[in-house]
């Protein structure tokens, strides 16, 4: 009897903590070229179509959030943003209908000054292979908890995904449910439980970063790509007016940028500086990766110029960052400047970098 008491309170202080919001409740804020009250498949629905529904006042940090949601089969990324602490800083989970069943089906990503980061997010933590239904409703939980979530689909027991870690520091912020494209999503059944009080089961060992990762660097205030564009050498005046911050790695070896700064059509380029100090001069080799252009500087002279922006290569390429490309670099003795330009189109702003003890 004692027992059954207290998981009739448990029960009951769940069901309390619990907040379900319909769509035609006064705290939703809904724009869109589409944002119409229906149902759908049976159940009252907010269909959308370039817009959102923000819930302002949500203060969500660790929780629950449960929806449903029914796709089109069309190109587009529907899902939610949450922990938002304004329109360009939060968390981000969509789908991708026209990649069902193949490992981008889904997407994790943080954004910082409106830059999303897809091509620097990817793989285990990110992305998972999922089918992804049409012509019914898909259940999605998360259950969110500081550094980490678990999503689950249609009430399964085991996570579709594990984030491990959220990039961005957990603060509380609003939800919205976002759908900023050009094909119809509908959502139903929105609920949210905000509480402390929630248990992620999943783990994860990361590996360990390479010997010579560079793990921190300079970074430059924003200027715009037409500064370095065709300067095979670099002067002191060039970077004379830039300001630096310290931005460190993530467990992947790879460096955001965009925490720092967002882009625009003037400005879209920052420099990333490295310092190098050699006893004896010799040749070494540099692994690295970008998004999604990048200048090499070492003292000044230019050594290389690539880009590797979304599609640019055939229209599979997504344009991901990783150690696709290596310099052997003419290092002198005593102090040695590495600088990139990094600059971004769409998709992730970023780079990362190992020095190996390849080289003579």
């Amino acid at each position: 009897m004692y027992r059954l008491l207290l998981i009739m309170i448990f029960l009951s202080f769940n069901a309390l903590a619990q907040t379900a919001v319909p769509f035609d409740s006064p705290r939703w804020k809904i724009t869109g070229q589409e944002a119409v009250k229906e149902t759908h498949l049976g159940q009252p629905a907010l269909r959308l179509k370039s817009g959102n529904a923000l819930l302002a006042d949500a203060n969500f940090k660790n929780g629950i959030i449960e929806f449903d949601i029914a796709l089109s089969k069309a190109r587009y990324f529907p899902g939610i943003d949450f922990r938002m602490q304004d329109d360009a800083n939060f968390e981000e989970y969509y789908l991708r209908p026209h990649q069902s069943g193949n490992p981008d089906a889904m997407q994790y990503t943080p954004v910082y000054n409106r830059e999303g980061g897809f091509q620097l997010y990817y793989g285990a933590g990110y992305n998972n292979a999922v089918v992804l239904p049409f012509d019914r409703w898909l259940h999605i939980k998360m259950v969110v908890k500081e550094k980490e979530a678990e999503i689950y689909f249609d009430n399964g027991t085991e996570p579709v995904l594990y984030i491990n870690p959220f990039d961005r520091e957990p603060a509380a912020g609003m939800i919205s449910l976002a759908n900023p494209w050009d094909a119809v999503a509908w959502y139903s059944n929105f609920v949210y439980t905000p509480t402390d009080a929630v248990t992620i089961r999943s783990t994860r060992q990361f590996p360990k970063l390479p010997a010579g990762t560079i793990t921190s660097w300079e970074v430059s205030t924003v200027f715009s790509e037409k500064q370095v564009d065709g300067h095979t050498k670099l002067l002191a005046t060039d970077t004379a007016l830039l300001h630096w911050k310290t931005l460190w790695a993530d467990h992947n070896g790879i460096t955001n940028v965009a925490v720092l700064s967002g882009v625009t059509e003037e400005k879209n380029t920052v420099f990333v500086r490295k310092v190098i100090d050699m006893q004896a001069a010799r040749i070494q080799k540099l692994n690295f990766g970008f998004s999604d252009k990048a200048r090499v500087y070492l003292n000044g002279r230019l050594l290389y110029e690539g880009h590797d922006e979304f599609i640019t290569r055939d229209y599979r390429f997504l344009g991901t960052i990783g150690y696709w490309d290596a310099l052997y670099l003419p290092l002198q003795k005593g102090r040695n400047e590495l600088l990139i330009a990094i600059s971004e189109t769409f998709g992730g702003w970023g780079v990362k970098a190992q020095l190996t003890e390849e080289g003579h």
